[in-house]
């Protein structure tokens, strides 16, 4: 029966019509979209390194309708569109086309009656989209919000990201290298500034799975313990401290950082930025600031906004916060700077690494698509679509500056040596041994 009704609507009126949409958008914005129609015909300029794929003759309503943003990622993730090739450059394309669109309300309305009188998209239920309760970044949300994004099979991670399980910018030193060098790099860069010797107390808050702790207890010889609220995350760190003959000294946790007492000589927290709220952020630096000893240093690594007036809170409905991050917010570095100062802490330094950021993902996704297959296998197309076009698009706005990533280093009563050279981890293995 669907065969026949998508027969009855591939009939050329329906055909014609989306090619004169396809003309219209291109004498608009510009831009002669890459597309292949469900019979076949394409359309527009080859040379833009990818090709969107209208699987039915309804797949055009289901891209363009409002809110574009949440329309086309789910229209791809359910997989009414593919796209071929170079998805971040359709990412690209797709910014580009929106800005392009017309200003006027008449030009608008046109180009809506045109999508409008295309086939309708049959009525679907989400069944990957988050569905959150209770008071927004209250433990009891917060854990349904981690295990939402987290809580995929422990394979599905291990398909793309480096041998050490590091879920977070990487630090490269040129586009050439591997990212597993990059990913050491970043993680002795963390454990230079934060200065750990032998016998120092590291808390990792937001400890993934434990790469962070198990580098610093072989190569500095710490004693740490990370938390976590994804149990995928906690369950894996477990095995892989015990694999590491690390279990004497490195402990983790399936806690929230409300939750945490004790002191620490040093706390690192790496990605979780995003998920504190920026309505709690003054919180957040306050409880980091009783966990470390006085004398200790504190090291805030997270995504941030370059638009200085910006702020997403996690309201918005976008296929981000709708399908990958739900309750994820972003605030410009300021307000991160203002929220250590407030603390109180003492800032010693800052440092933005968002170009690594796009490194870092475009290997992800090329490993992701190298590893369709079994991703499918282990957890489902929809969640190799919802990530390969997530970490496209954060890709790209990392590569064009609307994404950054910010390190600040602050400390409760401490000092650091004059300049930065100190910091650099190969300076900080020589002076170490």
């Amino acid at each position: 029966m669907a065969d026949i009704l998508d027969r009855v609507r591939s009939a050329p009126p329906t055909r014609d019509a989306v090619v004169s949409l396809h003309r219209d958008l291109k004498r608009s914005t510009g831009i002669g979209l890459p597309l292949r129609l469900w019979d076949g015909t394409e359309l527009g300029q080859g040379e833009l390194g990818f090709r969107m794929v209208l699987q039915h003759p309804w797949s055009a309503r289901a891209l363009l309708r409002p809110p574009f943003d949440l329309s086309a990622g789910e229209a791809y993730a359910e997989g009414a569109i593919d796209i071929e090739g170079d998805i971040e450059a359709a990412m690209a394309t797709g910014e580009r086309l929106g800005a392009g669109l017309p200003a006027g309300a008449l030009e608008r309305m046109r180009l809506t009656q045109r999508l409008m009188a295309l086939p309708r998209p049959p009525r679907r239920r989400h069944t990957r989209r988050a569905h959150l309760h209770g008071r927004r970044h209250s433990l009891e949300r917060d854990r349904a919000a981690i295990a939402f994004h987290y809580d995929l099979p422990q394979r599905f991670y291990e398909t793309f990201l480096d041998p050490d399980l590091v879920y977070s910018c990487a630090a490269f030193a040129s586009p050439e290298e591997s990212l597993a060098v990059a990913q050491q790099r970043k993680l002795s860069l963390v454990c230079a500034k934060l200065r750990l010797t032998p016998g120092s107390q590291l808390l990792d808050v937001g400890c993934g799975w434990g790469s962070l702790l198990i580098h610093a207890a072989r190569h500095h010889g710490v004693r740490g313990v990370g938390v976590t609220l994804s149990a995928t995350q906690a369950e894996a760190g477990r095995e892989r401290v015990a694999r590491a003959g690390l279990s004497d000294r490195v402990e983790i946790r399936m806690a929230d950082y409300r939750e945490l007492d004790g002191t620490f000589d040093a706390i690192a927290s790496i990605g979780m930025l995003e998920h504190v709220g920026p309505d709690h952020l003054d919180r957040y630096a306050r409880r980091l600031r009783t966990l470390v000893r006085p004398g200790g240093l504190v090291l805030n690594h997270g995504i941030v906004l370059q638009d200085g007036d910006a702020v997403r809170t996690g309201r918005e409905r976008t296929f981000l916060s709708t399908y990958v991050f739900p309750d994820g917010g972003l605030v410009p570095a300021w307000r991160l700077v203002r929220a250590t100062q407030r603390a109180p802490l003492g800032l010693l330094d800052v440092q933005l690494l968002g170009p690594s950021y796009a490194l870092t993902l475009r290997r992800w996704i090329a490993s992701l698509e190298a590893a369709h297959d079994e991703v499918v296998a282990v957890a489902s197309e929809a969640d190799y679509r919802i990530w390969r076009v997530y970490m496209a698009a954060s890709a790209h706005s990392f590569a064009t500056g609307s994404l950054g990533v910010a390190q600040v280093l602050s400390g409760r009563e401490a000092t650091v040596p004059l300049g930065r050279d100190w910091m650099l981890p190969a300076n900080r293995r020589a002076t170490t041994g």
